[in-house]
Protein backbone atom coordinates (compact mmCIF):
# COMPACT_ATOMS: atom_id res chain seq x y z
CA UNK A 1 0.00 0.00 0.00
CA UNK A 2 3.09 2.35 0.60
CA UNK A 3 6.35 2.65 -0.37
CA UNK A 4 8.66 4.88 0.63
CA UNK A 5 11.76 4.77 -1.72
CA UNK A 6 15.62 6.22 -0.68
CA UNK A 7 13.96 8.88 1.41
CA UNK A 8 16.13 11.38 3.00
CA UNK A 9 15.04 14.77 5.39
CA UNK A 10 17.82 16.93 6.31
CA UNK A 11 17.24 19.89 8.79
CA UNK A 12 20.38 21.80 7.70
CA UNK A 13 23.18 19.58 8.51
CA UNK A 14 21.65 16.71 10.51
CA UNK A 15 20.08 13.99 8.42
CA UNK A 16 16.74 12.66 10.36
CA UNK A 17 15.92 10.16 7.29
CA UNK A 18 19.07 9.17 5.66
CA UNK A 19 18.01 7.11 2.77
CA UNK A 20 15.19 4.90 4.58
CA UNK A 21 13.28 2.56 2.12
CA UNK A 22 10.56 0.92 3.59
CA UNK A 23 7.01 -0.94 2.51
CA UNK A 24 3.71 -1.34 4.23
CA UNK A 25 1.70 -4.29 2.71
CA UNK A 26 -2.20 -3.91 2.57
CA UNK A 27 -4.11 -5.31 5.79
CA UNK A 28 -1.07 -5.38 8.03
CA UNK A 29 -0.10 -3.82 11.51
CA UNK A 30 3.70 -2.97 11.01
CA UNK A 31 5.67 -1.77 14.36
CA UNK A 32 8.28 0.86 13.58
CA UNK A 33 10.85 0.65 16.44
CA UNK A 34 14.41 2.32 16.76
CA UNK A 35 16.40 4.37 19.50
CA UNK A 36 15.24 7.47 20.11
CA UNK A 37 16.76 9.72 17.19
CA UNK A 38 16.40 7.05 14.61
CA UNK A 39 14.08 8.77 12.36
CA UNK A 40 10.72 7.44 12.83
CA UNK A 41 8.69 10.35 13.49
CA UNK A 42 9.80 12.61 10.41
CA UNK A 43 9.58 9.57 7.92
CA UNK A 44 6.32 8.93 9.19
CA UNK A 45 5.60 13.11 8.73
CA UNK A 46 6.86 13.10 5.36
CA UNK A 47 4.67 10.29 4.35
CA UNK A 48 1.71 11.49 6.12
CA UNK A 49 2.69 15.23 4.34
CA UNK A 50 3.76 17.13 6.98
CA UNK A 51 7.33 17.94 6.01
CA UNK A 52 8.82 17.36 2.14
CA UNK A 53 11.44 14.97 1.85
CA UNK A 54 14.78 16.40 0.80
CA UNK A 55 14.60 13.61 -2.02
CA UNK A 56 13.25 10.21 -2.28
CA UNK A 57 9.72 9.27 -3.23
CA UNK A 58 6.30 8.00 -1.67
CA UNK A 59 3.68 5.87 -3.09
CA UNK A 60 0.33 5.00 -2.16
CA UNK A 61 -0.79 1.95 -4.23
CA UNK A 62 1.20 2.99 -7.05
CA UNK A 63 0.50 6.58 -6.92
CA UNK A 64 2.98 9.41 -6.01
CA UNK A 65 2.38 10.99 -3.28
CA UNK A 66 5.25 12.59 -2.85
CA UNK A 67 5.05 16.01 -1.10
CA UNK A 68 1.02 16.02 -1.37
CA UNK A 69 -0.36 18.00 1.81
CA UNK A 70 -2.10 16.23 4.99
CA UNK A 71 -5.61 17.29 3.84
CA UNK A 72 -5.51 15.77 0.08
CA UNK A 73 -3.95 12.95 2.02
CA UNK A 74 -6.65 12.82 4.15
CA UNK A 75 -9.40 12.74 1.00
CA UNK A 76 -7.41 9.39 -0.22
CA UNK A 77 -7.44 7.54 3.02
CA UNK A 78 -4.07 8.33 4.48
CA UNK A 79 -4.21 9.20 8.70
CA UNK A 80 -1.92 9.89 11.20
CA UNK A 81 -2.19 10.69 14.94
CA UNK A 82 0.14 12.54 17.40
CA UNK A 83 1.72 11.25 20.20
CA UNK A 84 0.25 13.99 21.95
CA UNK A 85 -2.91 14.13 21.14
CA UNK A 86 -4.49 16.93 19.49
CA UNK A 87 -8.56 17.25 20.52
CA UNK A 88 -11.35 20.49 20.75
CA UNK A 89 -10.85 21.06 24.45
CA UNK A 90 -13.40 22.77 24.55
CA UNK A 91 -15.45 20.74 22.71
CA UNK A 92 -17.78 17.56 23.62
CA UNK A 93 -16.07 13.98 22.81
CA UNK A 94 -19.16 13.95 20.42
CA UNK A 95 -18.54 17.07 18.57
CA UNK A 96 -15.07 16.46 18.14
CA UNK A 97 -15.76 13.32 16.15
CA UNK A 98 -18.44 15.13 14.26
CA UNK A 99 -16.16 17.67 13.48
CA UNK A 100 -14.10 15.22 11.25
CA UNK A 101 -15.34 14.72 7.53
CA UNK A 102 -14.86 17.44 5.19
CA UNK A 103 -17.28 19.25 3.10
CA UNK A 104 -20.34 19.41 4.93
CA UNK A 105 -23.32 20.70 4.34
CA UNK A 106 -22.74 23.30 7.16
CA UNK A 107 -19.90 25.31 5.97
CA UNK A 108 -21.00 26.93 3.05
CA UNK A 109 -23.42 30.14 4.13
CA UNK A 110 -25.67 29.51 1.57
CA UNK A 111 -26.79 26.39 2.69
CA UNK A 112 -27.36 27.38 6.46
CA UNK A 113 -29.47 30.30 4.40
CA UNK A 114 -31.18 27.83 2.41
CA UNK A 115 -30.59 24.18 2.82
CA UNK A 116 -31.43 23.75 6.56
CA UNK A 117 -32.86 20.96 6.19
CA UNK A 118 -29.88 19.37 4.14
CA UNK A 119 -27.72 20.62 7.42
CA UNK A 120 -30.10 19.12 9.82
CA UNK A 121 -30.60 15.82 7.98
CA UNK A 122 -26.53 15.46 7.65
CA UNK A 123 -26.19 16.26 10.89
CA UNK A 124 -28.20 13.15 12.53
CA UNK A 125 -26.15 10.96 10.08
CA UNK A 126 -22.99 12.44 11.86
CA UNK A 127 -24.42 12.00 15.24
CA UNK A 128 -25.44 8.39 14.58
CA UNK A 129 -21.76 7.86 13.67
CA UNK A 130 -20.05 9.38 16.32
CA UNK A 131 -22.31 7.23 18.78
CA UNK A 132 -21.59 4.08 17.44
CA UNK A 133 -17.79 4.94 17.23
CA UNK A 134 -18.15 5.77 20.53
CA UNK A 135 -19.38 2.94 21.38
CA UNK A 136 -17.35 0.45 19.21
CA UNK A 137 -13.87 2.03 21.15
CA UNK A 138 -16.47 1.53 24.72
CA UNK A 139 -15.74 5.06 25.42
CA UNK A 140 -19.79 6.39 25.15
CA UNK A 141 -19.74 7.05 28.45
CA UNK A 142 -17.96 10.09 27.54
CA UNK A 143 -20.32 11.76 24.83
CA UNK A 144 -20.60 14.61 26.38
CA UNK A 145 -17.92 14.87 28.54
CA UNK A 146 -15.39 18.12 27.09
CA UNK A 147 -12.62 16.36 25.19
CA UNK A 148 -9.92 18.54 27.17
CA UNK A 149 -11.39 17.10 30.55
CA UNK A 150 -10.64 13.40 29.67
CA UNK A 151 -7.71 11.32 30.33
CA UNK A 152 -4.67 10.95 28.23
CA UNK A 153 -5.64 7.34 27.13
CA UNK A 154 -9.19 8.35 26.63
CA UNK A 155 -8.08 11.50 24.00
CA UNK A 156 -5.82 8.18 22.17
CA UNK A 157 -9.12 6.54 21.49
CA UNK A 158 -10.76 9.50 20.60
CA UNK A 159 -7.99 10.15 17.84
CA UNK A 160 -8.24 6.04 16.77
CA UNK A 161 -12.45 7.22 16.44
CA UNK A 162 -11.53 9.70 14.14
CA UNK A 163 -10.07 7.54 11.72
CA UNK A 164 -13.03 5.39 11.57
CA UNK A 165 -15.45 8.87 11.13
CA UNK A 166 -13.99 8.61 7.26
CA UNK A 167 -12.92 5.59 4.74
CA UNK A 168 -9.14 5.53 6.41
CA UNK A 169 -7.07 2.76 4.50
CA UNK A 170 -4.08 3.58 6.57
CA UNK A 171 -3.83 5.17 9.81
CA UNK A 172 -0.25 5.75 10.81
CA UNK A 173 0.08 5.84 14.57
CA UNK A 174 2.52 7.81 17.12
CA UNK A 175 3.46 6.52 20.35
CA UNK A 176 0.29 5.40 20.88
CA UNK A 177 0.79 4.23 24.22
CA UNK A 178 3.15 6.87 25.92
CA UNK A 179 1.35 8.27 28.99
CA UNK A 180 -1.47 5.57 28.77
CA UNK A 181 -1.92 3.17 31.60
CA UNK A 182 -2.13 -0.71 31.11
CA UNK A 183 -5.56 -1.34 31.01
CA UNK A 184 -6.41 1.59 28.87
CA UNK A 185 -3.17 0.58 26.43
CA UNK A 186 -4.93 -3.14 26.13
CA UNK A 187 -8.03 -1.52 25.52
CA UNK A 188 -6.82 0.83 21.86
CA UNK A 189 -4.69 -2.37 21.65
CA UNK A 190 -8.48 -4.24 21.07
CA UNK A 191 -9.61 -1.55 19.09
CA UNK A 192 -6.69 -1.86 16.41
CA UNK A 193 -7.01 -5.36 15.89
CA UNK A 194 -10.65 -5.27 15.71
CA UNK A 195 -10.39 -2.89 13.15
CA UNK A 196 -7.90 -4.29 10.72
CA UNK A 197 -9.87 -7.36 11.17
CA UNK A 198 -13.56 -6.64 11.27
CA UNK A 199 -13.00 -3.45 8.64
CA UNK A 200 -9.51 -4.03 6.56
CA UNK A 201 -7.58 -1.06 8.40
CA UNK A 202 -3.58 -0.71 7.26
CA UNK A 203 -2.02 0.67 10.63
CA UNK A 204 1.73 1.47 11.03
CA UNK A 205 2.59 1.70 14.39
CA UNK A 206 5.55 3.60 16.49
CA UNK A 207 6.37 2.61 19.69
CA UNK A 208 8.53 1.58 22.61
CA UNK A 209 6.32 -0.68 24.18
CA UNK A 210 7.68 -4.09 22.90
CA UNK A 211 4.39 -6.41 24.56
CA UNK A 212 2.33 -4.26 22.57
CA UNK A 213 4.42 -4.10 19.70
CA UNK A 214 4.46 -8.00 19.81
CA UNK A 215 0.62 -8.18 20.64
CA UNK A 216 -0.58 -6.17 17.57
CA UNK A 217 2.77 -6.10 15.04
CA UNK A 218 4.29 -8.36 11.91
CA UNK A 219 6.13 -7.61 10.40
CA UNK A 220 8.38 -5.11 12.62
CA UNK A 221 11.03 -2.17 10.92
CA UNK A 222 13.60 -1.60 13.44
CA UNK A 223 15.19 2.22 12.27
CA UNK A 224 18.59 3.95 13.34
CA UNK A 225 20.12 6.83 12.44
CA UNK A 226 17.87 7.29 9.72
CA UNK A 227 17.77 3.91 7.96
CA UNK A 228 16.32 0.54 7.94
CA UNK A 229 18.04 -1.44 9.92
CA UNK A 230 16.08 -4.88 9.89
CA UNK A 231 12.63 -6.13 9.08
CA UNK A 232 10.85 -9.14 10.58
CA UNK A 233 9.01 -10.65 13.23
CA UNK A 234 9.44 -9.15 16.56
CA UNK A 235 11.19 -12.15 17.69
CA UNK A 236 13.55 -11.85 14.27
CA UNK A 237 14.37 -7.96 15.21
CA UNK A 238 14.93 -9.14 19.19
CA UNK A 239 17.70 -11.44 17.93
CA UNK A 240 19.32 -9.34 15.34
CA UNK A 241 22.79 -7.76 16.46
CA UNK A 242 22.79 -4.81 14.69
CA UNK A 243 19.40 -3.69 16.38
CA UNK A 244 21.29 -4.95 19.90
CA UNK A 245 24.09 -2.44 19.04
CA UNK A 246 21.72 0.51 18.06
CA UNK A 247 19.54 0.13 21.43
CA UNK A 248 22.65 -0.90 23.62
CA UNK A 249 25.66 -0.46 21.66
CA UNK A 250 27.25 -3.41 23.80
CA UNK A 251 26.16 -6.36 21.64
CA UNK A 252 24.60 -10.01 22.75
CA UNK A 253 25.19 -10.07 26.27
CA UNK A 254 22.30 -7.26 27.21
CA UNK A 255 19.80 -8.17 24.50
CA UNK A 256 17.47 -9.26 27.46
CA UNK A 257 17.27 -5.68 27.84
CA UNK A 258 15.63 -5.58 24.56
CA UNK A 259 13.09 -7.96 25.11
CA UNK A 260 12.37 -5.80 28.09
Amino acid sequence: MIVAEDVHKHFGGFRAVDGATLRIEPGSITGLIGPNGAGKSTIFNVIAGVLKPTSGRVLMDGEDITGLPPHELFHKGLLRTFQIAHEFSSMSCRENLMMVPGQQSGETLWNTWFGRKRIADEERALRAKADEVLEFLTIEHLSDHKAGQISGGQKKLLELGRTMMVDAKIVFLDEVGAGVNRTLLNTIGDAIIRLNKERNYTFVVIEHDMDFIGRLCDPVICMAEGKVLAEGTLEEIKANEQVIEAYLGTGLKNKEQLSA
